[in-house]
């Protein structure tokens, strides 16, 4: 769970979900994700440590500068925190549904006995 908070306060902010958003399509430097943004490229390797930290980014050495992209590991720990709702609610679901079948057969028992005893 404390997992799960750090990566969403780490997409919480518009901006590093921005940041985060423009590695969707590879890896790129601080320069060229902070192009045509309102931040300065400090702002973004602040906002890529912050994703970093959180486990949805990596980063390597190319040359004089570091290539952002996304960890795809992070994501995928981020999907089963969130599939964790999905299973509650289906098996909350289910458990209602059984309840209910369980009550509509014994509603039939009831309304048979009655007519067979008429």
């Amino acid at each position: 769970m404390a997992y799960a908070n750090q990566v969403l306060d780490a997409l919480g902010d518009p901006t590093r979900r921005l940041v985060f958003k423009r590695l969707r399509s590879g890896a790129r430097s601080v320069g060229q994700i902070a192009e045509t943004m309102d931040v300065s490229r400090p702002a973004v390797s602040q906002h890529l440590r912050v994703l970093k930290a959180a486990g949805l980014v990596t980063d390597r050495p190319e040359g004089t500068r570091r290539l952002y992209a996304v960890d795809p590991r992070g994501i995928q720990a981020l999907r089963s925190w969130l599939d964790g709702f999905w299973d509650e609610a289906l098996l909350a679901f289910k458990e209602s549904a059984e309840r209910e079948a369980a009550e509509e057969v014994k509603t039939m028992r009831t309304k048979k006995r009655k007519w067979h005893e008429c």
